[in-house]
């Protein structure tokens, strides 16, 4: 039998250089560089007022140290990081051994909304001395993540006068039966079950009206559409993603495509990546130069947007939702698409394409401007000219009292069981305004070899910053309420991700 020498795992005492622990190359050892002798900290010192009383604070550097080296390795909350302060080595030594308390950490990351601009911007001033902004590209891209709120919470204001209303009517409709039962000779049948449910409601319905006083107005989207309040965390909104409907916030990076180097980091409360890319572009104007190529994808894609691009002089190449439909190296991507579970559906299912009424099945008079289905229903006509697509033309709507007993919804209708009413378009022409040209303009850039080369940059460069926030990370929703904390929260992610890149380059070492 082999016989190994003994491994002791034990608590011992042993004589340590805790300087020695931060190996070269390492982001700790980037981090303890960075911040003792590259990056003014007096905005972290002027944190405190202590000078004449108080206690002794913590050493500027202290804090951001642990913080940053905590988000590398996908440690969030606070009490995590205490512990690790006490128990992991790296820890110690990067907070020299002063041990703070998880609830000085937390008030720490809530507050650093001043700092953390200035010391994202000071981190982004060296990777650019060291050559790792080469402002070729700039590729802007968002991840819509989880927000510490939760969406059954969300609606108008008119939503929770209802609910408040319909929980305050339940609690005395409660209260009028106990009584009536009181009235009457017998004992009475209140129970404690019952009083504790009614005590409820009408802590839920006052919880309501409070937060109704302390919001009297709706939010609003740019354009003054009501958006839904969340009354967790307000700032937050619903957002589709590729797993269901979420409360959350967007994390909105541009990334430098020689280095991915992240040079902008914002997080936004709204699910539409439209109104947030112009006042990314100019964020990151004093980066630019007149050559650097601004890339996103079609979530950012609309007339609006792409005028105002060019009116910036901005270098811009922003797909649409046709873009891949254009290209045809996908024109075979519909055969690896997901097939339906046969199990789920025992019913014999028909192959052949059903056919579906189309425009040239409607009678339709331009003169009149009139439209009638094949069922012989007249459809009522919707604006004047309307614009789809860059064409004119006259829009038809049926009625609800026609389109629904109607027995051609299965030949009207794509999806009769969801979808209320047919409407069909006839169009008579292309429009000839500046919204076209705006966008046909980027149409024939982006479909052009040069800028199809161009815009497949954007995958390499943007998707793995994403992988190594989200997988090495493990930034899987944002822990703090609020626009400001959701903001300064990203930031630190995003300002990990750019040390990380000065480690692996050699920095400091």
């Amino acid at each position: 039998m082999v016989r190994d020498k003994p491994v002791d795992t034990q608590p011992k005492l042993l004589p340590i250089d805790l300087a020695a622990q931060l190996l070269p190359g390492t982001i700790e050892d980037a981090l303890h560089h960075l911040l003792e002798s590259a990056i003014d900290l007096t905005p972290f010192g002027a944190r405190y007022r202590n000078d004449e009383a108080g206690a002794p604070a913590y050493a500027p550097a202290m804090l951001p140290r642990v913080v940053l080296f905590a988000y590398s390795r996908g440690i969030v909350s606070s009490r995590a990081i205490a512990r690790a302060c006490e128990e992991h080595v790296t820890f110690i030594v990067l907070s020299g051994d002063s041990r703070p308390h998880f609830t000085t950490i937390a008030a720490f990351v809530s507050t650093l909304e001043d700092q953390i601009a200035p010391t994202f911007s000071a981190v982004l001033a060296v990777c650019d001395r060291q050559g790792l902004i080469g402002r070729e590209m700039f590729v802007i891209d968002g991840v819509k993540l989880p927000s510490n709120a939760s969406k059954h919470r969300s609606g108008t204001r008119a939503d929770f006068e209802r609910h408040a209303a319909k929980m305050e009517r339940a609690a005395e409709a409660m209260l009028a039966r106990h009584r009536a039962e009181d009235a009457r000779d017998v004992e009475p049948s209140l129970t404690v079950k019952d009083e504790a449910r009614r005590e409820r409601l009408l802590a839920d319905a006052a919880e309501l009206r409070t937060w109704l006083a302390a919001n009297p107005e709706d939010r609003r989207s740019p354009k003054g559409a009501v958006r839904k309040s969340n009354r967790n965390g307000n700032e937050s909104a619903k957002m589709a993603t590729g797993k269901g409907v979420i409360q959350g916030d967007i994390g909105v990076a541009t990334v430098d495509a020689a280095h991915q180097i992240i040079v902008d980091a914002q997080a936004h409360g709204t699910g539409s990546e439209q109104e947030l890319l112009l006042a990314v572009v100019d964020t990151t104007a004093p980066l630019r130069t007149a050559e650097t190529l601004i890339t996103a994808d079609a979530g950012h894609h609309s007339e609006a947007n792409l005028r105002a691009l060019v009116e910036r002089g901005v270098h811009a190449l922003v797909a649409d939702n046709d873009t891949r439909k254009r290209d045809a190296r996908f024109a075979t991507q519909d055969r690896y698409t997901t097939l339906p579970n046969p199990l789920h559906n025992k019913a014999a299912v028909s192959t052949e394409p059903r056919r579906l009424f189309t425009p040239t099945d409607f009678q339709y008079d331009p003169v009149a401007r009139t439209c009638v289905c094949p069922a012989g229903k007249a459809l009522y006509r919707t604006g004047g000219d309307n614009v789809t697509k860059d064409y004119i033309g006259a829009h038809f709507k049926g009625t609800k009292r026609d389109c629904l007993p109607c027995a051609l919804r299965p030949k009207c209708l794509r999806k009769p069981h969801i979808t209320a009413v047919r409407t069909v378009a006839f169009m008579r022409g292309r429009v000839l305004s500046a919204r076209v040209q705006a966008v046909q303009q980027m149409r024939a850039r982006i479909d052009s070899a040069i800028g199809r080369a161009q815009y497949d940059r954007r995958f390499a460069t943007v998707e793995p910053v994403f992988a190594n926030l989200r997988h090495n990370k493990r930034l899987d929703r944002f822990t703090l309420r609020g626009q400001t904390k959701v903001d300064t929260q990203w930031k630190l992610f995003c300002l990990v991700h750019n040390i990380e890149k000065l480690a692996h380059a050699g920095w400091a070492t």
